[in-house]
């Protein structure tokens, strides 16, 4: 959630260090920092507030050819100049920033006081910077400092450390929090997040759990943390820094819901056979008779990546007909869960690093399962990890929102869902109609964006209420659970969803003319029963906005999108729900990209 990024080389540091915490303010944040050194110094600046606040306290007379820099998202302590990364060792020699949690800090914090140590922060990664401080006198190296001051350590953490005797040479390490490392010509970058790297190289390598490394100017070494080398093959990234501007657009949430037309052609081109109606999977690294092999499909994932993960478990259902579901990774990895050998696993996550997903991965893979990762970040922690998997093609996604990936991930479910399908038991011709839908998806998208207009009065219209209820049956439940996140996680009102068929089982004495109800109405075989919930609600003087394939004269206000094939329809239900969220956030004079208390890439527990 935490950012870091780190330079070393000919140029000055902290203007190379600033314009990359820019790049990372989506993640989410309270406070930044930054430390340059020199040939004769080290020098700090941080502040509680934004990275701006930040650039306004750095003089302009800050040199130093060696850096690090942090935008913080307090776990420890609340937010405060103080509190701010980089942290200090008592001699002020040693400058550390660190994403993650150190689970030991408290008991590292009374043995560093017993020997002298003053802390200044409430921070558990000050000791961090006070552990490698009392190592680093007893070393030849930094490397070898930070090394066994991190046997000390139970946590996570990625970390970047400068040492202003070794002024030309900084030290990263991982464990559960990504790093990146760039290479440059004749100068080296490190970041928890390649966004930050991506106007000065495209060439990266990134660290596994466990692994160390040394920056210098001309290159960089990697290492165990039993001090064995490894070796790191760099590899191209296809984003370019542009695809992170915001293109125009007044918030880059905006930019990424218009995108959607050219990110789902993406996340399909290439992937549809016509002569088998089929989709083209080669990242899956299963043959037909392995993928014949499965009896159940167990999907994890965090947040919106689990409600796609919902709608995907009723398309590998509705296509393969095998016994799907899904469930948050966080709760996964904790209730022991039983791993079969029949069952495949699919974990989502755009960032491919969430903290909470990659632990269950590494628990599925401890245990012999089979897990396919669906994720939009190449090279990423999940990624690798993982035994195959999708890759989205979506681009960056910078708001803290996500619409694009989820879209994209829906998508992908769908090709994987068609994938299984036709080598069991789906007909060629289902498998043409699929196909079909498939490659209508941008257009008619495209054609769900041209009522922004319309969706934007009715958000206006309804942005006043105390809170939402979202209601849908079967394919329409997922996705009425993701509009109700989107409303709640950036305008704020509170929003709650639930199967339609549970009204009368207890949310039903919600219903007032003051809590408005978004239904979501597709025509498909509960086209009735639905029409009979939104009576229910109108007999209780609910208003209702219905979002579907028609109008229907109990919805005071109706969103109509164009219709697929009866299984993709989901897909294209979220997307008015998306603008919706928008607009009403806009008209509540929300941070729309950057909502409170949330983070874009959520790299701890």
């Amino acid at each position: 959630m935490c950012g870091i990024v780190a330079y070393v080389g000919s140029q000055d540091a902290a203007p190379i260090l600033l314009e990359g915490l820019q790049r990372l303010e989506y993640r989410g944040y309270d406070s930044a920092g930054l430390a340059v050194v020199n040939a004769k110094s080290l020098r700090t600046r941080k502040v509680k507030g934004r990275v701006a606040d930040l650039a306004a306290v750095v003089p302009a007379r800050f040199k130093g050819g060696s850096g690090i820099g942090h935008t913080r998202w307090a776990t420890h302590g609340v937010p405060s100049d103080v509190n701010a990364h980089p942290h200090l060792d008592q001699e002020q020699r040693i400058a550390v920033v660190h994403n993650g949690i150190i689970e030991n800090a408290d008991e590292l914090r009374r043995r560093l006081e017993a020997d002298g140590i003053v802390f200044e922060s409430e921070t558990d990664s000050e000791v961090l910077s006070h552990l490698i401080g009392s190592t680093v006198k007893e070393t030849d190296t930094l490397e070898e400092a930070v090394r066994r001051a991190l046997k000390s350590v139970v946590g996570t953490y990625g970390i970047a450390v400068v040492d202003s005797h070794r002024p030309g040479e900084i030290v990263v390490a991982r464990n559960g929090s990504p790093i990146v490392l760039g290479i440059g010509e004749k100068e080296m970058f490190a970041a928890s997040d390649v966004a930050a790297l991506i106007r000065y190289t495209r060439q990266v390598v990134h660290l596994e759990d466990g692994e160390l490394a040394v920056l210098k100017a001309d290159g960089f070494n990697t290492f165990t943390s039993d001090a064995r080398e490894t070796a790191k093959e760099p590899f191209t990234v296809d984003w370019e820094a542009g695809h992170y501007d915001n293109g125009g657009y007044e918030h880059y949430l905006l930019k990424e819901i218009s995108e959607q037309p050219d990110t789902v052609a993406r996340t399909l081109r290439g992937r549809l056979d016509d002569r088998f109606h089929i989709a083209h999977l080669g990242g899956l690294n299963m043959d037909p008779r392995e993928s014949r092999s499965f009896r159940r499909v167990k999907i994890i994932g965090c947040g919106s990546a689990y409600y796609s993960g919902q709608i995907g478990a009723q398309l590998i259902e509705e296509l393969a007909r095998i016994p799907a579901d899904a469930e948050p990774a966080s709760e996964f990895r904790y209730r022991s869960p039983v791993v079969e050998a029949d069952t495949l696993y699919i974990a989502i996550s755009q960032s491919g690093e969430t903290y909470d997903t990659l632990a269950a991965v590494q628990e599925l893979k401890r245990k012999g399962g089979r897990v396919l990762g669906i994720v939009n970040t190449v090279g990423s922690a999940i990624a690798r990890e993982c035994d195959g998997g999708v890759y989205l093609h979506a681009g960056p996604e910078v708001s803290v929102a996500s619409t694009k990936a989820f879209t994209s991930t829906a998508v992908a479910f769908a090709l994987i869902a068609l994938h299984l399908g036709r080598v069991r038991d789906l007909s060629p011709a289902d498998g043409r109609r699929i196909c079909d839908g498939l490659r209508k998806l941008p257009e008619q998208i495209k054609e769900i964006l041209t009522q922004e207009e319309h969706i934007r009065t009715l958000a206006m219209k309804y942005a006043d209420a105390p809170g939402m209820m979202f209601v849908g049956r079967v394919r329409g439940y997922p996705v009425a659970r993701e509009g109700a996140q989107k409303l709640k996680e950036i305008s704020y009102v509170h929003a709650e969803a639930y199967p339609a068929s549970e009204l009368k089982h207890g949310p039903l004495a919600l219903i007032s003319p003051e809590l408005p109800t978004v239904a979501i109405v597709p025509d498909d075989e509960l086209l009735d029963k639905n029409l009979t919930t939104l009576g229910e609600i109108r007999a209780r003087e609910g208003r209702i906005l219905m979002v579907g394939h028609r109008t229907a004269d109990a919805a005071d206000d109706c969103i109509v999108v164009p219709k697929n094939e009866t299984e993709l329809d989901p897909i294209l239900l979220t997307i008015p729900l998306q603008i919706f969220a928008y607009h009403a956030a806009v008209a509540l004079g929300r941070d729309v990209d950057r909502p409170r208390n949330l983070a874009k890439s959520v790299t701890v527990e």
